[in-house]
Parts: structure tokens; C-alpha cells; sequence
């Protein structure tokens, strides 16, 4: 009688401990919260020095430091676990990562921000970038624009694999997308272009 009551309490415990293992979803809004970051430290047009509060690379490491801090806590793990949905802790910097959004920064301020207010380049709804209106080009800069729209595209493609990666779970590619989809739409410029669900070609 008490092996079988050993036994049942340790199955039971087990049954516990793999319902909390397996027990993974994806944070849609904390992944959106992030690409917000991320999107509008891409796109703005003035560089902050580097150290200060409103440096959103220096807020990113700083936030990396307490959250890596914060997953060690043995404590943290056993009250963590005994929520149904607890709070994701969601990384937006690693090298490949900040290697890629450094890449795109330069491009934006270099070229690209150039293209959108000129409506030659639109931001596409699968999170890409697209020629919508290369007619007012020569010959000599339709090649430029388009050598520009393919190092986006490769990078953005890469962006959201990497992120999906850094947060240890590379089948998320697809949702991260997808909230940096909303984000690039979202954050667009008054008079840019952006793809809307149907495909069609929309003015901000």
C-alpha cells in the first residue's frame, strides 16, 4: 500500500513538472513591444550618443544584464511556473542581431528613407520592402534602388530568424514577422507608401 502511494505521488508530480515544461506559447504582445523597439530605433532619423537614457541600444543591454539576472533567480523559476501565462522575457539584442539592425539604420539614414519620401520604395505586408514607382529613375538609379531593396529585404529576413533564434525558439519566424509587420506599417512617415491586407498600395 505505501509503494503503490509513493509511486502515485511521484507520477503525479511528474504529470505536474511536464504540463509546466511543455506549457510554451508565444508572447504576441511582448514580441510587438520589442519589434516597436526595434523598428523605431531603425527608422529614426537622429543619432542619440551612446550611454544615455534615451539610447535604446544602451536600454536594450542594460535590460539583457537584470533580465539574465532575473532567469537565474531559483525563486523566480519556481513562482514563474506556477502561473498558466507568465510574463515572456523577450531578448532583442544579440551579435547577429545588432550586426543586422546596425546594417539597417545606415541604409534608412544613407538611402532608403530618401526612396520612401520619394514613394520609388513601400513597405510590403509580409514585412519586406518593395519598388512601387521606379519610372522617375534613370537607368543608373533604378539599379541603385534595387540593389537597396535587396540588402533590405535580406536583412529584414534575417532580423526575424534571428530573433526568433535568440529567444530559443526558431519556429516563431513567422509570428515575429508579423509584429514587425505592424511595427513597420505602424511607424511609417506621413506620405509613405504601405501594402494593406489586400495587396493594395496605401499613402500613410
Amino acid at each position: 500500500m505505501k509503494t503503490w502511494f509513493r509511486t502515485s505521488i511521484i507520477l503525479s508530480f511528474l504529470v505536474v513538472a511536464a504540463c509546466v515544461t511543455i506549457n510554451v506559447y508565444f508572447p504576441a504582445a511582448e514580441m510587438e513591444s520589442a519589434a516597436e523597439k526595434i523598428v523605431r530605433d531603425v527608422l529614426k532619423e537622429e543619432q542619440q550618443d551612446e550611454g544615455t537614457e534615451d539610447n535604446p541600444q544602451g536600454a536594450l543591454h542594460r535590460h539583457q544584464e537584470s533580465s539574465w539576472l532575473a532567469r537565474i533567480n531559483p525563486l523566480n523559476f519556481i513562482i514563474g511556473s506556477a502561473h498558466a501565462q507568465p510574463q515572456a522575457d523577450i531578448t532583442l539584442s544579440s551579435p547577429a542581431i545588432d550586426a543586422i539592425t546596425a546594417r539597417m539604420k545606415q541604409r534608412v539614414n544613407d538611402y532608403l528613407r530618401d526612396y520612401l519620401n520619394k514613394n520609388v520604395v513601400g513597405f510590403t505586408n509580409d514585412g519586406l520592402v518593395e519598388i512601387v514607382n521606379i519610372d522617375q529613375l534613370d537607368l543608373k538609379e533604378r539599379q541603385a534602388v534595387k540593389k537597396v531593396v535587396a540588402d533590405e529585404n535580406r536583412d529584414r529576413i534575417a532580423l526575424y530568424r534571428e530573433m526568433a533564434i535568440a529567444n530559443d525558439h526558431p519556429e516563431w519566424e513567422d509570428q515575429v514577422r508579423q509584429a514587425f509587420v505592424k511595427q513597420w506599417i505602424a511607424q511609417a512617415q506621413s506620405g509613405w507608401l504601405y501594402q494593406d491586407n489586400s495587396g493594395r498600395w496605401v499613402k500613410k
